[in-house]
């Protein structure tokens, strides 16, 4: 019994020995070489990356500016990673270029950010692909939202027109006028080879034939007063971005941090005038090429349009009904006055403002 505990205690010896040799084996052919590449790769220091210069702004550049020496300099940056093409390397090479855009300070200079200032307008670069920009007219403060839009502003535009029946085979407004049909004395050609047409007096026009039943006689009925056009509004374009106010110019104003000092008038001068405010007549919009094709129209047609300022962010698109007034009675509940056998004094014939208030000025602020 006590032979065989001893014989398997060195059994279990003999087996934790192998176990160890074989750990150590394994240490001393797969560990240790990988550690000492391990060691000699880190003290060997990695070569250093080759650099090169670009160029860079110095200060905040606005767009349009004509770029000098003073505004630019170099940075050293890694050579592998300059994209041929696209980076300057050398400040002569930026120099007299136009910027496209406005640019940051310690902005790296793309081919991208500049042009030659012979390479056409500025205002080319801020229109989308696939767009168009279109200039329509700003006929007042209320047509163009009290001039409150500015460049990159979104506005919608509404068209209003008015709509006139015409004489199908004429083209001419309704209704046509009449003319009196004779026959010279003595013809004997029939009626409609010799006929004479004469205008019946001044503003005949063709009316209808009804009967009156006060007198049980039918009248002929003429117009009292030339056709009423038929208004009718409608939003046509949405989320229209702005390009330009007025006069579009290359060259953006320069505003200077100073204003510029007003010379004191002398004693016994009336000081000059303050110079008035140009107000813009023009605005040009970035739509789709067909939209401008339907603004053309519309500007030439003579339909008036409007101009309605978005809310800044303002993305979403609402669809509208047109406006006629048969919409405006239906949809605010506006009833048609009924006759009545008393009326107001003095008569209105017109919306006018009470007397007074037509020139009164605005409270101070």
């Amino acid at each position: 019994m006590a032979q065989s505990t001893k014989r398997r205690g060195r059994v279990f010896i003999l087996i934790a020995i192998i176990l160890i040799l074989g750990v150590a084996a394994l240490y001393l052919l797969i560990v240790r070489p990988q550690t000492l590449t391990a060691q000699q790769s880190a003290s060997t220091p990695a070569p250093a990356d080759e650099m090169s210069n670009i160029v860079m702004s110095v200060q905040a550049v606005p767009y349009g500016t004509i770029l000098t020496q003073e505004i630019l300099t170099t940075v050293p940056y890694p050579k592998k990673l300059i994209v041929p093409g696209v980076f300057y390397t050398e400040i002569s090479e930026v120099v007299g270029k136009r910027a496209k855009i406005d640019l940051d300070a310690k902005m790296p200079i793309t081919s991208s950010l500049v042009q030659d200032q012979a390479e056409g307008s500025l205002s080319s670069f801020k229109i989308p692909d696939g767009m168009v920009a279109v200039t329509i007219p700003i006929l007042n403060s209320i047509s163009s939202v009290g001039y409150a839009p500015q460049p990159g502003d979104h506005v919608n535009v509404i068209a209003t027109m008015m709509f006139v029946h015409l004489d199908a085979s004429w083209q001419s407004i309704l209704p046509n006028g009449l003319a009196r049909v004779t026959i010279p004395p003595g013809s004997a050609e029939a009626p409609s080879a010799v006929a004479i047409a004469q205008a019946v007096g001044e503003g005949g026009s063709q009316g209808r034939a009804e009967q009156d039943q006060s007198i049980a006689q039918p009248v002929y009925l003429q117009p009292s007063e030339a056709q009423r056009p038929r208004l009718v509004s409608q939003t046509i374009l949405q989320d229209v971005i702005v390009l330009d106010v007025g006069e579009t110019s290359d060259t953006p104003a320069i505003v200077t941090d100073q204003a510029q000092a007003t010379p004191t008038p002398a004693q016994g001068q009336q000081p000059a005038a303050a110079p008035a405010v140009k107000k813009p007549k023009i605005i040009t919009l970035v739509v789709t090429p067909q939209d401008a094709v339907t603004l053309n129209y519309l500007m030439y047609s003579g339909a008036q349009m409007n101009l309605a300022l978005r809310g800044a962010g303002d993305e979403q698109r609402v669809k509208t009904d047109a406006v006629t007034l048969q919409y405006t009675m239906d949809s605010y509940s506006i009833p048609l006055p009924a006759k009545q056998p008393y009326g107001l004094q003095p008569g209105k014939t017109e919306l006018t403002l009470p007397a007074g208030l037509e020139d009164a000025q605005p409270a101070p602020q």
